[in-house]
This record gives C-alpha cells, structure tokens and sequence, in this order.
C-alpha cells in the first residue's frame, strides 16, 4: 500500500482542494440554478423544464455509481475532475448561445453524464489527501469554500450582467473553469494515497465486495439512500420553482436567482461553520436531524406566502437543511463503508438512490405547478420529508455510527490530534 503521512491539515495541496472548492461551486455545473430562470424567461414551461431536470438526474443517476468504481480503481483522479469541467461549460456555453431543444437537451444530458463523475472523485480526492481520521473536518471545510465560492459567484453574476449583459456571464464562466483546471493541476498527485481514498484504512487483504453486493448487504447504506431519497424528492426542486416563480414575476432571471441562490449559499456557509461543532458536541445523527426537520418548515413558509421577500426565510431553510446533509452524508458513508475499499463506489450508489427522488420530484413539481400553482407544490415537497425523519429515526444507529479510529475505539475525528 502506497504510504502518505498525513501529518497536518496544511500545505500546498490542501491549500490548492480550497481553491478547487471555492471555483469549482460555479465550474461544475455549467448554468446550474440559473438555468430555469433563463428558460423560463424564454418561454419554457414548468413541466418541460421539470421533464428536462428528470431527465438530467435519470442520466447522472445511471452514471454515477459507475463512476464511483472508476474513482476507486483509478490513480488519475485530478484529471476526473479536469474533463469533466471542460465539458460541462462548453455545454453551457452551446444553451446561452442558442437556447434551443438540441442545446438544451443535449447540453443538460452531457452535463448529467460527465458531471456526475465530480462528486465521487472530489472526496475520494479529500480522503486521499488527509486521511479517515481528518475527513470529516475536511467535508466541512470543502463545504465552507464551496458555498463562498458560490457566494463569490452569485454576486459577480449579478453585477456582471447589470454591466455586460449575458456576454458578463460567458465571461465569469470561463474564468472559473479555467481557474478551477489550475487549482486541480496545482495538487501534488504524491500527496494522494489512492489505497486511503478508496476506504482501505482498515485493509486486512481480503478481496471486497462488489459495488451492488455493498449495497445490498449494508443495512446502514440501504437506510441512509432511502432517507436521501426522501429528503431529495421533498427538497430538490423547491429552489427551482423560487427561481422560475419571481424570474417570470421580475422578469431578470440571473439577477433574480443570483439573490435567492445567494441567500441559501449564505446560509450554507453558516452551516459549514457550524457542523464540526454540533458533530463535536451532539453527535453525526444530530447533523441529520435539523436537516430533514428543515424542509416541512421551508416547504410550509414557501406554500404561504407570495411576496418575495419569502424567499429569505425560505433560502435560509435550504442552507440548513441541504447544507447539513450535504456534511453528513460523505461523513455517514465514510464510516459505514470504512475498511471495504468501496468507500467512492458506495457513495456513488448512495447518491444514485438519492438521484431517484430527485430526479422524479422534477417532473411532479411540474405536474403539481400546472394544476396548483408553484404554492401547492411547495406544500407537497415539503410535507414529504416527514416521511424522511421517520425513515431516519427508525435507522438512525446504522445510518450514522460513531468514528473509529485505527484500533477500533469509538471517537469522532474532529477531536482527534493530528498525526
């Protein structure tokens, strides 16, 4: 096994994994929640675009266990996050150019494919860098930097369209991608241990299971897909509707959603901050907890009220509640699958099951938009995460136990001192 001394949680490739979270937040995901807004504002309705979204997360859906398996054999995981990057801005450059059925479709099919590699490859990435013992401090530290790039983001796309119009936005786009390329290509590949980054801290030279048989023979990765699956179906297209309801209303669809999306990043960021502690003090499962109770409150605020000053409270929810599980689940998956050498493949399958709810809830919001209103489907997404907590507290032991360190005692890595 290849050996790297995770001494400290400093250097220069550390310092480069922030640069890549603080640019990849816009790199990765081509238009990302700007794309509804401007397809709304040029006259898509939404159940094509809810029919679109479902398509996309069908795709990325299929892909990404695969590509978890790929992460995990492969010694090459800078360029998994390179490629991936390129392609998903060309594609959206293609949608602003010429938003028509071929770049749309097209365009969001191949940001689905290719960008599902990213997530599985960027924490194989993180726990090839710093090790088991460090990885869930460093979650949340990829989590701050990603949602103050997104932040960072958010507000150059408001004022560079308020200057320039949509070419401010090719512009921004293709510097983040660029900048992104060079925080990966800054990464010293030998700091990377490959063996760690694949989960085999704990190797004890037996073959592992296969990417399916993990799934099926682990009780706690079944119970934490299932309660994403939930919480996603209820969650995810609840900010998409924010953004179509007032792009339409206000009629400036990137600066429109340059505020809500700001206001959840925001948010998020807090919840960077914060999750360390509260996983410190209270415990992974409570991490879970306020995010899946989050989503009823946010889905019963958005469904009462129509004035656009909801959308704080509202945005604000979505930071606690996608924020956290966003922490969590890496962290939940880490621990479960420790000692398999399936850790990327294991999440990749979570994220797939997960992929199935919010893939799905696209086009029921769209449905339930076109014979409610956007207030009826906020009332549904949000009423469903009830069923995500119950499904969390009957599996909660498995779904997040305790660390344990390299001798099998229970302990939580954010207390524990550096090697």
């Amino acid at each position: 096994m290849q050996s790297v001394p995770h001494t400290r949680l400093t250097g220069r490739s550390l310092v480069s994994l922030a640069f890549l979270n603080f640019f990849l937040a816009d790199a990765r995901d081509g238009l990302g929640p700007f794309l509804d807004g401007f397809l709304a504002t040029h006259g898509w309705s939404p159940m094509t675009l809810g029919f679109i979204a479902t398509l996309g997360g069908i795709l990325g859906m299929v892909a990404t266990p695969l590509f978890g398996a790929w992460v995990d054999s492969s010694r090459r995981k800078r360029m998994l996050i390179i490629v991936p990057v390129v392609l998903v801005n060309a594609a959206a450059l293609w949608t602003l150019a010429s938003p028509g059925n071929a770049s749309v479709f097209g365009g969001q099919s191949a940001t689905a494919i290719v960008g599902a590699v990213v997530g599985p490859a960027l924490m194989g990435l993180t726990l090839g860098l710093v090790g088991e013992r460090h990885f869930s401090r460093q979650v949340s530290r990829n989590e701050f930097w990603n949602h103050t790039g997104n932040v960072v983001s958010l507000a150059g796309v408001y004022f560079a369209t308020l200057a320039f119009g949509l070419n401010g936005v090719i512009g921004l786009m293709i510097v983040t991608a660029v900048a992104t390329v060079m925080a990966v290509i800054a990464i010293d590949p030998g700091k990377i241990d490959h063996d760690v980054a694949r989960g085999l801290a704990h190797d004890d030279g037996a073959p592992g299971p296969s990417g399916y048989a993990l799934l099926a023979g682990s009780k706690g990765l079944i119970l934490l897909a299932v309660t994403l699956m939930i919480f996603h179906f209820g969650n995810a297209p609840i900010s998409r509707l924010i953004a179509q309801d007032f792009s339409i209303q206000l009629g400036t669809p990137f600066r429109t959603t340059a505020i809500t999306t700001g206001v959840s990043q925001i948010s998020m960021i807090a919840m960077a901050l914060a999750a360390p502690f509260l996983i410190r003090r209270f415990g992974l499962a409570s991490i879970f907890l306020i995010a899946l109770l989050a989503l009823p409150i946010r889905g019963a605020i958005a469904g009462s009220f129509s004035s656009f000053a909801v959308i704080f409270p509202v945005q604000i929810l979505d930071g606690v509640g996608a924020g956290l599980i966003g922490i969590a689940t890496p962290i939940a998956a880490e621990r479960i699958l420790a000692g398999t050498g399936r850790f990327n493949v294991g999440l990749g399958a979570v994220m797939t099951v997960q992929g199935i709810g919010a893939s799905l809830s696209n086009i029921v919001a769209g449905w339930l938009t076109n014979i409610g209103g956007y207030e009826l489907a906020y009332w549904v997404h949000g009423g469903v995460a009830l069923l995500a907590v119950l499904a969390f507290c009957a599996g909660k032991k498995s779904i997040a136990p305790a660390a344990k360190n390299d001798i099998g005692v229970a302990v939580d890595p954010a207390v524990i001192t550096p090697r």
